[in-house]
């Protein structure tokens, strides 16, 4: 179960009287919605990254990583610095190291104190982990090439909370570089605590920003289906674009 410290509430009670009520609201409604979805994680069966589809759907996230890379012409990419916002417990961060960042050029940030926790301990001491809302994070602007957001808007049902996070992000980044996006496009009916992010949504909250994107990730009550058959059935469904509910955006920013 997860459990919410005292410096939590104190840090709340900092955004409140810094961005006001509305934002601190959000922000603990954002801390129920990560409980539910974790509680809701922990009473499946375990292991759950050797089931199939999530870790066929993570292969498939790295190339289009690897295609990304190439095709914004960021390579080598050693130097380039990047934050994760809402890191989680760091997965994506070591999935980036894999390809070729450095652990000091690196920084995550997570709004759960144990998910901020558990990735300090998995990630190399150099990767910097900040904890707290990501809207008010005194970081410099123009500070980072990359501002990475993976799975978090979606759980952000505020607009307008969307729309302050959004401008912070954009502030962060370096010109030439960008904001690079993963999230689901559609909205999920079994689940009220998150709201699928259109292309449009997406061009909304970077207006001056150049986008390009890609489709992937198989329908997840589908791929649970059809792997259960044979893994490899992932591949022909995923070759169906409309099948795809998320997509992996690259704004640059001019």
């Amino acid at each position: 179960m997860i459990t919410f410290e005292p410096e939590d509430r104190r840090a709340d009670t900092l955004i409140a009287s810094s961005l006001g009520d509305g934002s601190v609201a959000e922000t603990a409604r954002v801390r129920e919605r990560y409980a539910r979805r974790y509680a809701r994680q922990a009473a499946r069966s375990g292991a759950e990254l050797y089931r199939p589809e999530v870790h066929l759907g993570m292969q498939e996230k790295e190339r289009a990583l690897v295609r990304w890379v190439r095709e914004a012409g960021l390579a080598p990419v050693g130097e380039r610095r990047l934050i994760e916002i809402g890191c989680g417990s760091g997965g994506n961060l070591l999935q980036l190291l894999r390809l070729g960042f450095r652990a000091e050029n690196l920084v995550g940030n997570d709004l759960l104190e144990d998910r901020v926790a558990r990735a300090r301990a998995q990630l190399p001491a150099a990767t910097q982990i900040l904890a707290g809302d990501a809207s008010t994070l005194p970081l410099e602007p123009a500070s980072f090439d990359v501002v990475f957001q993976s799975t978090v808007f979606t759980s952000l049902l505020d607009t307008g909370f969307q729309e302050r996070l959004a401008s912070r992000m954009w502030e962060w980044v370096r010109p030439g570089g960008g904001v690079l996006w993963y999230d689901f496009i559609y909205d999920n009916p079994a689940n009220r605590d998150v709201k699928g992010v259109s292309l449009g949504r997406v061009r909304e909250l970077f207006p001056e920003g150049r986008m390009r994107y890609w489709r992937l990730t198989l329908a997840p009550p589908i791929s649970r289906r059809i792997t259960r058959i044979h893994p490899s059935l992932y591949h022909v469904f995923n070759a169906v674009p409309l099948l795809r509910t998320h997509v992996l955006c690259w704004i640059e920013k001019p």
